[in-house]
């Protein structure tokens, strides 16, 4: 049986932490930012822990199980 492959595209933009939790950039970041609020901006700097229903299809996917 050969090796399980990481998904690249998936492995670029999750971030596993030490305790095992994944983390991921938020959305809307991108473009047409002089609408929103400085401190909206701001808040897109962070990173946010992944949502529960969708860990189990990245844990797979990264080969983590």
């Amino acid at each position: 049986m050969p090796k399980m492959k990481t998904h690249r595209g998936t492995a670029k933009r999750v971030r596993v932490t030490g305790s095992g939790k994944l983390m991921r950039a938020k959305a809307y970041k991108s473009h047409i930012m002089t609408k929103k609020s400085q401190k909206r901006k701001r808040n897109f700097r962070h990173e946010t822990e992944l949502a529960e229903a969708d860990a189990k299809v990245v844990k797979r996917q990264l080969g983590l199980r």
